[in-house]
């Protein structure tokens, strides 16, 4: 099956990263052998001003390019997802993090890879991500989007945080707990991971709910169907728990406001070059043990 080119192509890199912007150089010194045009980010534009190219907002470039390349850890794609997923351009990642769930090109083969992604030999992967909305009575005093996850933290509070939970308007249980994660199936291998929760196949509908530090012994991570309406409401009156998205600033909630999490109507499309493995990932960034006489 033959695929469109690649003909504008977006640059989004950790800015604060020399060795991200070391292989930005080199990437923009193979993009131009391509004879393709390339658009860099206007956050970057100071940072490398001698490559004098076409500098664009991250709205413009969802606009206006086939393809954003990111070079930098899972991080800097969470940040790109977040921007750029409503406008269905594909993002391809090049690990220079530490991971790399996400970015899965090695800075070594940049030329041979994103080579092959430019001629067509590719996978895409869509990716779900979630809207988080906080209601306080009538009016939303907090939003935001996550690729990995929405958290619930007690902040710097030494606390718990008490909620009720319900989903699809169905009550599920009043808890008590540092905290709850919600995550889709791309965040289950980042902080979900770490709280206990499964880690779920990129391509499954669903999401899971995991409790921080539960203040009972039966309370497990729960998996539930990817259109889920998550609605918290915060019962506890003393703590001015967190609610943010992928790490970000959050917001501050009080007692009575509710959180909404909801699937996001725009995915993003992941782009891997040939030969990528999930499970394979998963061995190496991991350290599952692979068969024998595999390295």
């Amino acid at each position: 099956m033959s695929r469109e080119p690649f003909r504008n192509i977006g640059l989004i890199a950790k800015s604060e990263s020399e060795q991200a912007l070391y292989s930005l150089r080199q990437l923009v010194h193979f993009l131009h052998g391509r004879d393709v045009h390339v658009i860099l980010d206007r956050e970057l534009s100071s940072a490398l001003p001698e490559l004098k190219l076409q500098a664009a907002s991250r709205a413009q470039m969802g606009e206006s390019c086939d393809l954003v390349i990111v070079v930098g850890g899972d991080g800097c794609l969470l940040g790109a997802a977040r921007a750029l997923s409503r406008y269905g351009v594909p993002v391809l990642g090049i690990n220079r993090g530490r991971l790399g769930f996400l970015t899965d090109i090695l800075p070594s083969e940049i030329e041979s890879r994103v080579g092959q992604v430019l001629d067509g030999d590719y996978s895409v992967e869509q990716r779900f991500l979630l809207d988080l909305e906080v209601r306080r009575g009538k009016s939303v005093v907090g939003e935001g989007i996550a690729l990995n996850d929405v958290v619930l933290l007690s902040g710097d509070s030494v606390h718990m945080i008490e909620f009720e939970l319900n989903v699809d308007g169905v009550y599920v249980y009043n808890q008590r707990s540092d905290g709850l994660i919600i995550s889709t199936p791309t965040g289950s291998t980042a902080y979900s991971l770490s709280g206990g929760g499964p880690i779920m196949h990129p391509t499954l509908d669903a999401m899971v709910l995991v409790p921080l530090n539960p203040h009972t012994l039966t309370s497990r991570p729960l998996v539930i169907d990817g259109n889920s309406e998550v609605k918290i409401r915060i019962t506890t009156p003393k703590v001015r728990p967190l609610a943010s998205c992928d790490g970000q600033e959050g917001v501050r909630v009080q007692q009575d406001d509710v959180i909404y999490v909801r699937k996001r109507p725009h995915r993003l499309k992941l782009i891997h070059p040939p030969g990528h493995d999930f499970y394979e990932v998963c061995r190496s960034k991991l350290g599952w043990s692979s068969r024998p006489g595999e390295s």
